[in-house]
Order: structure tokens, then C-alpha cells, then sequence
């Protein structure tokens, strides 16, 4: 958790792209590192933690001097905002939210991602002296400048994350019974966090279409069937293998009953005033595009009408630039902040790192950026330069030894969950995480076991 202050959230939701590259995936099965390491993570988060200072006692004494503001406090801005408090700054986190967490807290429900391990996480970055001050909205409780020209802040960092949801632009949109993604899993986020007292929009008994293919869609579908849903269905465009949602979510909605409709597309929302149904197109697959998918196209007279009473859009999320006229902060053809290579914006002295820079990304790509705008705010704070930062952590190198003949196959550990009858109505987490003797057993499986190795050889394991 020194290079990760995330590594609870991420030992639950990351997507684990390292799994994609692990050789024993050759063998048999990739480890399930991600698995091994929310173990491993699960054993200390109860335990305090303040992270350690980073520099020398007078370069932290001069950093003291100044002080930095980070606008959001989601997964890349907390990030940063420890990165620079360790250096010594003062940081303060600008929150519009009544919580901290971001689209942690407020996208992912807590069947996936529970508060407890979450706000103990938050808690070890303020321990390092990160001031999060919430309900604070930008431009209408403070602008960038107020903070660059008012407040003193020597650097800003604009980590706002994507938090709106992109239309479907289809006549009917704009009727009662249409809540947009975000907005639903939002609203059941705060409910089941924050003091204020929240009512999620209420979906009891209800027949509920979701239309879309990503984990905001999925997410939607599986909370919705949670908070009692009659009836919950997913329009998606194309097919079960192109879905980008991760493939362990879709496999759990099919399990708890969400009905799939594949090659299939709204053109209109019905009802008189608050939603009665939407009509549906169906699809065929033609030429790639730039995704590398195939692009869907309607086919021409095959139409049908799903009744539903609550239609949740889910095709995309954007970033709120409600606040920008004036800013002098240029954005790109797709809505996100243009930066250098330092991560600044066309504003010397703003800064912007997370979903607002990438697109809905990840959790673990918006730390990976946390990491690297507070490393280049520090350089420009000490030398006045911009270069592209680099954010390396301490290597241990140990001779390579590979040996598939040592290893016989042992199938990687199925996740135990909770079963389907259980997760109704509740929102508890469903997978349950591995015990110790499966978790060490896992690890065993790894091909290159540099501990191990270093035994072999009768050097002395590294601190």
C-alpha cells in the first residue's frame, strides 16, 4: 500500500490486466494475483497506518511552504494529494460530494466494493496531513481562481472525474421514469453512506430497462434488482462477447436473473408524460470500427416494444465543464482536459490527472495518474520545469529461473460468494474473498517465485 493507497478497492474491483501477461496462464490458469492481494490487503486494513514522509527533513520543510489544492477526491485526486502531502505540502481536497471516494464511493455499489475497507483507506491519506473539505462545489462555492489568485495555492489539481451520463438522443428522452446511470447508482451510493437521509429512486415492483453494455450498466441492473425490481432487462447493441462491463459482473446479472437483449437498440421512449415503454431496433453487425469491434447498423422494419416503468441510460459517462467559461483551461474534441506531458493544462499552474484526463477509466489507472501529476507538480513546485514525471517504486533484482517441468497443473481457487438467494434485497458483498490456507496455496502456483528463489540460493530475503 506504500505505491497503492488503494490496494483494499483494488484487491475487489481492479480488472487485473496483470493476469492477462502471468505465464502460468500457459500451464494452466493465470494466478489470481488480484485475489492474492486483496488477502493480503484484508489482514492489515483494520490496522491504522500513517504513510511514511518522502525527502529529505529540509526539502519537506520547504515544500511546507506552499500550499497545493486538489479538486475531487475520487481515486486519482487522493492520490495525488497523498504523494504531495508526503513531500511535505499543504494539501486541501476540494469535495462536491458529502463523502470521499469519488466514483468509488458513488459508481461501484457496495456488493462489489463495501465502505468500511474504502473509508479506512481514505483515513491513512489523511492521516499524512490531507485536508478533504466536502460539500464544495466548483464555480459556485470556489473557482481556479480564486484559489491560484485569493487562496495562495501555489498548484491546482483538477481530478473531477466523468460524472455525467451521455444521452441517448432519442425522442422521449426527457420523460418521468428516465434516470440516467450515474445518477441511479449515485443516489443509492449516498443512501448507504452519507448522514443525509437519501431516498434512492424507487424501482419496487417495477419493470426496469437498462440500456448499454458497460459496468455502469451492469451495475445499474444488479441494484436495481436488489432494491426489488419486478422486472430488469439490458438493451445492449451488440453481442455477449463485446460487452466491455467485466465478465465476472455479467456472468453474476445472468445469474440473478437480468434479462439480456443482445443486437438491439431504443429509438423512442413511450408514455404519456412518465414512461410506459420503449421501442426497440433490432441490429445487425457490419464493418469494424475504430474500437475494433464491429459496428452495429438497424435493421430496417424488425422493431419491438419492451414495457418497462424506469428507463436507466447507460451508454457513457463525461466530465461536468459547467463551471469552465473563463478558466482559460482548453478541453479535447472528446470532453476531457488537455494536458502535456506533465499533465498541465493550458493553465500554468492547473494541473489534471483521473477520468477527467482518460476517459472512464479505471481505479487503478487513476492512481497510476495520481502518482504521476504529483510527482510533476513537485518538479514544477522545486525548479519551475515541466518534463513527463516518472513514478518508479524500489526493485529487487534476483536471477530469472523458469522451470514449467517443476510445476504440475493445480486449478486456480474458485472465488466463494454468496449465493443468489442471499443477495436479494441486500447489498452485502457478494464475493467473500479467499481464506489463508487457499490464498497461500494460490501463490504457490506462481512460476517465478523470487522469495523462494533467493532461499534456494541462501540470500538474504530484501526488507
Amino acid at each position: 500500500r506504500e505505491h497503492n493507497p488503494f490496494a483494499l478497492v483494488c484487491g475487489r474491483v481492479c480488472p487485473a490486466f496483470c493476469e492477462e501477461r502471468c505465464r502460468r496462464g500457459e500451464l494452466d490458469q493465470p494466478i489470481a494475483i488480484r485475489t492474492v492481494k486483496r488477502f493480503m490487503a484484508d489482514q492489515e486494513y483494520a490496522t491504522p497506518w500513517t504513510p511514511e514522509p518522502v525527502g529529505t527533513p529540509e526539502e519537506r520543510q520547504a515544500a511546507a511552504q506552499k500550499k497545493v489544492a486538489v479538486i475531487g477526491a475520487g481515486p486519482g485526486g487522493l492520490t495525488a494529494a497523498l504523494r504531495l502531502a508526503q513531500r511535505g505540502y499543504k494539501v486541501t481536497v476540494f469535495e462536491k460530494l458529502p463523502i470521499p471516494g469519488g466514483m468509488m464511493t458513488v459508481g461501484i455499489p457496495e456488493y462489489r466494493l463495501p465502505r468500511e475497507p474504502l473509508l479506512a483507506e481514505v483515513a491513512h491519506i489523511q492521516r499524512a496531513g490531507v485536508d478533504i473539505r466536502y460539500n464544495q462545489t466548483l464555480g459556485k462555492d470556489f473557482t481556479v481562481d480564486s484559489l491560484l489568485e485569493k487562496d495562495k495555492f501555489a498548484a491546482v489539481i483538477l481530478a473531477i472525474g466523468a460524472h455525467l451520463s451521455r444521452k441517448l438522443g432519442i425522442p422521449g428522452e426527457d420523460k418521468a421514469g428516465v434516470v440516467h446511470g450515474t445518477d441511479f447508482l449515485r443516489e443509492i451510493g449516498l443512501s448507504q453512506t452519507s448522514d443525509v437521509l437519501r431516498v434512492p429512486y424507487s424501482v419496487k415492483g417495477k419493470r426496469v430497462a437498462i440500456v448499454g453494455g458497460g459496468d455502469v450498466a451492469i451495475d445499474a441492473a444488479r441494484s436495481a434488482w436488489r432494491l426489488g425490481a419486478k422486472e430488469v432487462h439490458i438493451i445492449y447493441r451488440r453481442q455477449l462477447q463485446d460487452m466491455p462491463a467485466h465478465k465476472e459482473e455479467i456472468a453474476a446479472a445472468r445469474q440473478e436473473g437480468i434479462q439480456f437483449h443482445f443486437l438491439a437498440n431504443p429509438t423512442k421512449v413511450l408514455g404519456d408524460g412518465h414512461v410506459s415503454g420503449v421501442v426497440v431496433q433490432r441490429q445487425r453487425l457490419a464493418e469494424f470500427d475504430d474500437s475494433g469491434r464491429r459496428r452495429p447498423k438497424p435493421i430496417e422494419g424488425e422493431e419491438f416494444t419492451l414495457d418497462v416503468d424506469v428507463l436507466i441510460p447507460a451508454i457513457g459517462q463525461t466530465t461536468d465543464t459547467s463551471w469552465l467559461d473563463g478558466s482559460q483551461i482548453e478541453m479535447t474534441k472528446a470532453n476531457t482536459f488537455a494536458v502535456n506531458e506533465a499533465f498541465m493544462t493550458s493553465r500554468p499552474g492547473v494541473f489534471a490527472c483521473g477520468d477527467a484526463v482518460s476517459g472512464p477509466w479505471t481505479v487503478i489507472g487513476a492512481v497510476g495518474q495520481g502518482n504521476l501529476v504529483a510527482v510533476a507538480v513537485d518538479t514544477w513546485l522545486k525548479t519551475g520545469k515541466l518534463a513527463k514525471p516518472r513514478y518508479e517504486t524500489p526493485r529487487h533484482d534476483v536471477p530469472l529461473r523458469h522451470n514449467l517441468e517443476d510445476y504440475a497443473e493445480a486449478q486456480r481457487p474458485a472465488m466463494p460468494e454468496v449465493s443468489v438467494a442471499e443477495r436479494q434485497g441486500s447489498f452485502c458483498e457478494v464475493e467473500l474473498g479467499l481464506d489463508e490456507k487457499t490464498a497461500c496455496e494460490e501463490a504457490k502456483r506462481c512460476l517465478r517465485c523470487d522469495l523462494e528463489w533467493l532461499d534456494y540460493m541462501k540470500i538474504p530475503r530484501p526488507e
